[in-house]
C-alpha cells in the first residue's frame, strides 16, 4: 500500500513548532497549561488532516487499482492461470428436441459395436425380402456327396432323388445382394471360440449344413465329430474350435428331450426349468436358438408346474400362443442373465415352414410336398402351417426386451420353397407298408430340408448378420 504524502503535514508541524518557540519568553506553570492545550489542539487538527490525507490516498489508490483491474474475461484468464479450475462440463443438450437422434446414434453404435462385426449392411437393405433366383454357376455350394456329416434323413440325392433343381436357386434380396459366404473369415473368427446351434432336428440341419459349408477347409486328421447324448460337438482341431449341436426341442425342460428317443404323442412342458438344459449352452461365443414345431399339437400345451419327479403333478393348460410365450421370456432372460453382449452373440431362427397341403398353392387337394420340383412365385403366399400368433408372439416378446439377440427370419422366404423338403427321398426308420407305398404322398417328409440346399442359404443370412448387422 502507498504511503500517504507528508508535505501538508511538515508545513503544518514547521509553522506550530516555530510559533511556540517564538512566544516562549520564560518558563512558566501558565505557559505550560497553554502549551500542552495547544499541542491537544494540534494533535486532534492533524490526526482529522492525516485520516482525511490517509483516506483521499486510499481512494486515489482504489480508482487506481479499478482503473487497472482486468476485465472480466480477463480476470477469468488470470484467474486460470494461477489456479486452473477443472475442466468444464460437457455442453447440456436439449433432450427434448434429439431424442429421437440420439437414439438412432446409440443404435447405430450398438450395431457397430457388435461381436465379430467387420462391416455393415446398408441402409435400407432388408436381407430376409427377396426373391429366388436360377443359378447354375454358384449352387450348390457344395456337393452331397463331398460332405460326410450329412445325416441319412437328409441325403435325397443318395436315396434316390432323380432331378437336382432344389439345389440351384439362391436368394437375392431386392435392395441388395447378400455378401458372399466366406468359409476363411468363418473359421478364423471361431478360431479359440464355441459356437453353438439349440433347439429341434430343423435347427440341426442348419448346424450340419454348416459343417458342409467350412469342412473342405480343414485337413482330414485335424476334424472329428462326436456325439454325447443330447450334444453333437464337430472340433476344428487346427483352430481349437468347436461348432455344437444341443437337442433341446421346447428350450425348456420337457419330456421330450431325449436326443434319440422323444416321440411322444402326450407332450409336456416344465415351467422355468430352462437351466435344466442352460447349463450346457453356458461359455458359448455364438448361440443359435430355435423353437416352434414342437409346440404345434392342434391342442392346448401342457405346462408343468413342479417336477416331473413329483408323484402327484401338477399341470395346467396353456395355448400354444400363451406357452410359446412362456418360452420365449424364459429363453431372453437365460441370455440376458448369462451371455456378455459385447463378446457374445445371440440369435433366433424363425418358424420353419412346412408344405403339407397343396391345395394352398395351387396344387391338387390332399397334395401335399411330394413331386414338387419348383418354388411358389407367389410373393404374398404365406402357408397355414406357419402360426402368424406365433410371430406376432416372437416380436412383442423381443420388442420389449432390451437383450441383444439377433433374429433371422427365414420363414417367408423359405415359405416358397415347396421343392426343398426331403419328401420321400430319405432313410425310412420302419419297413413302408404296401399301402403307403401305393401312396408316396402318405409318408412324404414335407417337414425337413435336403442338403445342400434350402438351409444353406439360412448360413448365408446368419454369416451374413454376423459380420455385417
Amino acid at each position: 500500500m502507498m504511503k500517504p504524502k507528508t508535505s501538508s503535514f511538515s508545513t503544518s508541524s514547521s509553522s506550530s513548532s516555530s510559533l511556540v518557540i517564538r512566544t516562549k519568553p520564560r518558563f512558566s506553570p501558565y505557559l505550560l497549561i497553554t502549551l500542552l492545550a495547544f499541542i491537544l489542539f494540534a494533535s486532534i487538527l492533524y490526526g482529522r488532516d492525516s485520516f482525511f490525507i490517509f483516506q483521499q490516498q486510499l481512494h486515489n489508490k482504489h480508482n487506481t487499482l479499478v482503473s487497472t483491474l482486468p476485465s472480466p474475461t480477463e480476470f477469468t484468464e488470470l484467474t486460470e492461470l494461477t489456479n486452473p479450475p477443472p475442466p468444464p462440463p460437457p455442453p447440456q443438450q436439449d433432450l427434448s428436441n434429439s431424442s429421437e437422434s440420439s437414439n438412432k446414434e446409440e443404435e447405430k453404435k450398438k450395431e457397430k459395436a457388435a461381436a465379430f462385426a467387420v462391416g455393415e449392411t446398408e441402409e435400407g437393405c432388408d436381407v430376409f425380402s427377396g426373391r429366388w433366383v436360377r443359378d447354375e454357376l454358384t449352387r450348390p455350394l457344395y456337393q452331397e456327396w463331398e460332405c460326410p456329416y450329412i445325416q441319412p434323413q437328409l441325403t435325397c440325392q443318395e436315396h434316390g432323388r432323380p432331378e437336382k433343381e432344389y439345389q440351384r436357386w439362391r436368394w437375392q434380396p431386392h435392395a441388395c445382394d447378400l455378401p458372399t459366404f466366406n468359409a476363411s473369415l468363418m473359421l478364423e473368427t471361431l478360431r479359440g471360440k464355441r459356437m453353438l446351434f439349440v433347439g429341434d432336428s430343423l435347427n440341426r440341419g442348419q448346424y450340419v449344413s454348416l459343417i458342409c459349408l467350412l469342412h473342405r477347409l480343414i485337413p482330414q486328421g485335424a476334424k472329428s465329430m462326436e456325439t454325447f447324448d443330447s450334444l453333437t460337438v464337430f472340433t476344428a482341431k487346427e483352430y481349437n474350435a468347436t461348432i455344437e449341436f444341443y437337442w433341446a426341442p421346447f428350450l425348456l425342460e420337457s419330456n421330450s428331450d431325449n436326443a434319440f428317443i422323444h416321440r411322444v404323442s402326450d407332450r409336456i412342458v416344465r415351467k422355468g426349468s430352462i437351466n435344466k438344459h442352460g447349463r450346457f449352452w453356458k461359455g458359448a461365443d455364438i448361440l443359435v436358438f430355435n423353437t416352434y414345431l414342437w409346440w404345434i399339437t392342434g391342442s392346448n400345451m401342457k405346462i408343468l408346474l413342479g417336477s416331473f419327479n413329483d408323484e402327484a403333478k401338477e399341470i395346467v393348460e396353456l395355448s400354444t400362443e400363451e406357452a410359446y410365450r412362456m418360452a420365449m421370456k424364459s429363453m431372453v432372460k437365460w441370455v440376458k442373465q448369462n451371455m456378455n453382449p459385447n463378446k457374445t452373440r445371440v440369435f433366433f431362427t424363425s418358424m420353419s415352414p412346412t408344405h403339407t397341403k397343396s391345395i394352398e398353392w395351387g396344387g391338387k387337394e390332399g397334395g401335399n410336398c411330394y413331386n414338387e420340383t419348383s418354388s411358389i412365385d407367389d410373393p404374398t403366399y404365406w402357408g397355414s402351417d406357419s402360426y402368424k400368433s406365433i410371430m406376432q408372439v416372437i416380436g412383442e416378446v423381443f420388442r420389449k426386451s432390451n437383450v441383444p439377440i439377433t433374429f433371422l427370419n427365414i420363414t417367408q422366404l423359405s415359405n416358397y420353397r415347396k421343392d426343398a423338403h426331403t419328401s420321400i427321398y430319405k432313410k425310412q426308420w420302419n419297413p413302408l407298408t404296401p399301402q403307403q407305398l401305393a401312396n408316396p404322398s402318405s409318408y412324404a417328409d414335407c417337414i425337413h430340408w435336403c442338403l445342400p440346399g434350402l438351409q444353406d442359404t439360412w448360413n448365408e443370412l446368419l454369416f451374413a448378420k454376423l459380420f455385417y448387422p
